[in-house]
């Protein structure tokens, strides 16, 4: 019990030091002085029951005495005359000490107990115990015990623990010098030894038939005697060692009866114990066997409840899936027959009233699309695929997405992506779509002037630039309007700490690609007290956001959660009245790892433009005063296999443009450098026009704004000014040079057919039959195919689509509706499938007279699915019927293969043209 006791003592006095460390050493001004001290001593004194007084005592130098002495308003005094000439009680007297001689250091005690408040201002290094004890325990970094001796004032034999406080955290293998550097002060807890043990002694009720004896045995042949008084050695002792956690001292504890053990009384005690045990173990095991049988009636009822939330989970999902298909398809139909409505001879007051009901429908599928996405993530049913897709590719198509606002509002929209990302990538593609949508519709509806640009880098490209970063002009931006620090868009992110990702890669992934995105903008920004709930759903900044421009405020808190599942993180940084920017990573696989093809692009940086062939060897210049800006007009045209230059003035351009080795066939000119200096720029186009045809280079103004292009078409010949509109996209830029230059065909037509004339006739030929309950749907998509030069039949059943689809048949492909009354899209395509398989085996057989379509030796129809579904079931289902979900392609022989070469084509035509929301999908049933 003594050695328990001391050990509760010994940790808290270890706490006390390090309490002392964080909130005095720590904290400046220190939140801790005497009384504060003396106060929380006397309250926890029960926390420490063999402690009697608790003293702190600070580490001085030489060098510090005088201000620490002119800080404290007191001397330090010195204590070795005090232990060589103790004094009465009473006649103590602090002040009439003599102040500590000079020396290297001091420790004088600073906070002390009321109790020993008397040795304030006392140093410790002058006392010859209390010296040796401060050295040790400063070196060892442990509680270190003195040797038993008078204590000051009481004149009682007591004995000091005493820990050191450290500055800092050291490692277990720390020096002792790297100890003593640590230093900064030293805690002493004093133990009065006699009141310790009648505290012990009177826990234990046995004062009178025990003695007890405490005896320091650091010195086997000498030990000093710390408790107790001589006795005769007639009785039996039992001898305890005390471990005090100092290795250095020993001690122990000789205990002796008095007089004879009470055998009856002890018989007796034994006796009420075992039936008192009995007792307890008999009321345990009946309350385990109570508790077991609650155990086992909660059981059932748990699992009652997990059968009624997993009903109620298929009911929701269900109830999503109707939902879902209940309001896509008259939505559908409303867009569809917008569309062709546009097709249509209207006037311009009527065109303009189609385009408005064409915006409120599609804003309305768009609430409708967030608003499920939001019901499906609350339910756990979202999910990622896996498919292989160009980043670039679908970086361009966001761009076209909202070329028109940005171009409206004069704001530069731009996208920049790292040679070092591969050209090709594994994940969900249409995820990673809808996050950048998200977060770039954001953008361009909270800015009104400067800029807005995309980043895309692998994530240790970031990590190793980040020093590069800090020492970079923070006024290098795209448009030249200040934008918040990037990198605090990313501080909290684990990816970018020791403690790693934030969730492991998935296992399928051979060669993980992490990537960062960051989406920056100079728009009006997030009040500070709003940002904290940026990412809640249903929530906005302030009311008046949603009347001024629009939203349902769950698009961040959606992509958020999508961020999520691709292993990735998100977080943004925002500054109001000057811009926000958002960033996330995510976790793809390296697509080119499994494509051949990909890995000669990657080298030439251009992969993604079909026309890169076609600008093979030219060279061009960007005329730019903006290092980032260029670069963003660098990577597009890099994109077309061109060697770009960048130069920061026309006066360069020209002179590059003259000495040049190569021939400059491309000039880039940015509108505001043009419009800068219009005698400048009038005298360069006239040096341009004055060099030989074959020398004189194309210009090229790159513009932001629609009527850009309007004033600079007048004054256009041969050598330009011709306008680019921002933002830049490879196709874009391919179209522009291709129709300046002379080089290539903008669409590959057969037997030089126009553009318009050939997509008249891309399905000319084709009979395809279309099967939907739905009569509005069945007329659009109808309207669709045929502007397609398709020849469409329409039915409204699944029954009818077997006995049209009973082969041999002259159909080149079926568009099934999944959800129809009576027989399903499903079940309508296992039985097509039951016949093709059939007749295939007969042909193979020769037991069939049916002749065959031209080479084909079995009957395989592309079927591609309909549906308004968000559900992953319905893709599951697919996937489980023997089809690939959201594959456009079978890659079979024969003319079958052929058509279903250019299914993707016609699926994203139908879905583009045809206003269908929904996926489509190929479901070959074997």
């Amino acid at each position: 019990m003594l050695q328990d006791q001391f050990n509760v003592s010994m940790n808290h006095v270890q706490a006390m030091s390090i309490l002392i460390s964080t909130f005095h050493h720590g904290k400046d001004p220190s939140a801790i002085d005497q009384r504060t001290f003396a106060r929380y001593t006397e309250r926890t004194a029960f926390e420490r029951p063999l402690t009697s007084f608790v003293a702190y005592a600070v580490r001085v130098l030489h060098s510090d005495r005088e201000e620490f002495e002119k800080a404290q308003g007191w001397k330090i005094k010195r204590m070795d005359t005090i232990e060589e000439t103790p004094v009465p009680k009473d006649d103590y007297d602090l002040e009439g000490q003599e102040p500590s001689p000079v020396q290297e250091e001091y420790a004088p005690v600073i906070f002390a107990q009321d109790t020993i408040s008397h040795v304030v201002s006392l140093d410790m290094l002058s006392g010859k115990e209390d010296r040796e004890n401060v050295l040790r325990a400063r070196a060892s970094g442990k509680g270190v015990l003195t040797a038993p001796f008078r204590l000051i004032k009481t004149n009682s034999l007591g004995v000091i623990l005493t820990f050191a406080v450290y500055n800092k955290d050291l490692p277990p293998n720390a020096t002792p010098e790297d100890r003593i550097e640590a230093t900064d002060g030293y805690l002493g807890g004093v133990f009065h030894i006699e009141s310790l043990v009648e505290k012990l002694l009177q826990q234990l009720a046995s004062k009178q038939t025990i003695v007890v004896n405490v005896y320091d045995t650091t010195n086997w042949s000498h030990p000093i005697s710390m408790y107790g008084s001589d006795v005769s050695e007639d009785f039996l002792a039992h001898v305890s060692t005390l471990n005090f956690g100092d290795p250095f001292r020993k001690h122990e504890m000789r205990c002796r009866f008095k007089q004879k053990a009470p055998w009856p009384w002890l018989a007796i005690t034994t006796s009420i114990g075992i039936l008192v045990i009995a007792l307890l173990v008999g009321h345990i095991f009946h309350a385990t066997v109570n508790r077991i049988a609650k155990v086992e009636d909660d059981y059932h009822k748990m699992m009652e409840l997990k059968k009624r939330a997993e009903a109620a989970d298929v009911a929701k999902s269900q109830f999503l899936a109707t939902v879902s298909h209940e309001i896509r398809t008259p939505m559908n139909g409303v867009l569809g027959m917008l569309h062709m409505l546009m097709d249509t001879d209207l006037d311009e007051t009527q065109q303009d009233y189609v385009r408005t009901a064409q915006d409120s429908g599609k804003a309305l599928v768009s609430l409708i699309n967030e608003v499920l996405d939001q019901a499906k993530i609350e339910s756990g049913k979202i999910e990622i695929e896996a498919v292989q897709f160009d980043l670039r590719a679908i970086l361009d198509d966001v761009l076209s997405l909202f070329s028109g606002k940005s171009q409206e509002k004069g704001v530069e929209l731009a996208a920049y992506i790292s040679e070092h990302v591969p050209e090709m990538l594994i994940g969900d593609p249409g995820r990673f779509r809808q996050i950048i949508t998200n977060l770039m519709g954001n953008s361009i509806k909270f800015t009104e002037k400067g800029h807005i640009l995309v980043t895309v880098h692998l994530v240790h490209e970031v990590i190793n630039s980040i020093d590069a970063e800090m020492e970079a002009a923070t006024g290098s931006t795209l448009s030249g309007f200040p934008v918040p620090d990037r990198r605090l868009s990313w501080a909290k992110f684990r990816t970018f700490s020791q403690e790693g990702p934030v969730s492991p890669v998935p296992t399928s992934f051979s060669n993980p690609i992490n990537l960062i995105i960051s989406v920056e903008d100079t728009g009006i920004g997030i009040p500070t007290e709003a940002q904290s709930r940026v990412f809640t759903p249903f929530m906005q900044v302030r009311p008046s956001i949603s009347r001024t421009h629009g939203g349902t405020g769950i698009g961040l808190s959606i992509s958020k959660c999508l961020v999520g599942l691709m292993n990735g993180e998100i977080g943004f940084v925002s500054i109001p009245q000057v811009g926000s920017t958002f960033t996330f990573t995510a976790v793809f696989d390296d697509g080119c790892s499994i494509s051949k093809e990909c890995k000669g692009q990657q080298v030439k940086g251009r992969g993604d433009s079909g026309a890169a062939s076609e600008f093979h060897g030219m060279k061009a210049l960007v005329v730019d005063t903006r290092s980032v800006r260029a670069n963003v007009s660098k990577y597009h045209i890099q994109r077309l296999g061109i060697h770009v230059e960048v130069v920061a003035d026309l006066n360069q351009c020209l002179h590059a443009i003259q000495s040049g080795n190569a021939r400059t066939d491309i000039v880039l000119l940015e509108w505001e450098i043009w419009h800068k200096d219009s005698g400048l720029s009038a005298s360069f186009l006239d040096k341009l026009r004055d060099m030989k045809p074959r020398v004189s280079p194309r210009l090229f103004l790159l513009s932001n704004s629609i009527g850009s292009s309007r004033m600079s078409g007048a004054t256009a010949d041969a050598t330009g000014p011709f306008v680019i509109m921002k933002p830049l996209r490879a196709s874009m830029l391919a179209a522009s040079l291709q129709r300046v230059m002379g080089v290539g065909n903008r669409i590959s037509c057969s037997n030089g057919e126009s553009p318009s004339l050939y997509l008249r006739n891309l399905l000319r030929g084709r009979k395809i039959l279309i099967v939907d309950d739905n009569k509005v749907n069945l007329r659009v998509a109808e309207g669709a195919l045929k502007k397609y030069g398709a020849d469409v039949v329409c039915t409204e059943s699944g029954e009818k689509a077997i006995a049209l689809l009973r082969p041999p048949h002259n159909f080149d492909a079926c568009f099934m509706d999944i959800q129809m009354p009576g027989m399903d899209g499903f079940e309508a395509t296992r039985r097509i499938r039951l016949m093709e398989k059939t007749l295939s085996e007969e042909l193979l057989l020769g037991e069939s007279s049916s002749e065959p379509r031209q080479n084909i030796s079995s009957f395989h129809l592309p079927i591609l699915a309909m549906t308004a579904d968000v559900i992953h079931a319905t893709h599951e289902e697919c996937t489980k019927r023997g089809g690939k979900a959201n594959t456009f392609s079978d890659g079979r022989e024969g003319r079958a293969g052929l058509f279903c070469s250019r299914g993707s084509i016609l699926a994203r035509v139908v879905a583009i043209e045809a206003g269908f929301s929904g996926d489509a999908a190929i479901l070959p049933v074997d």
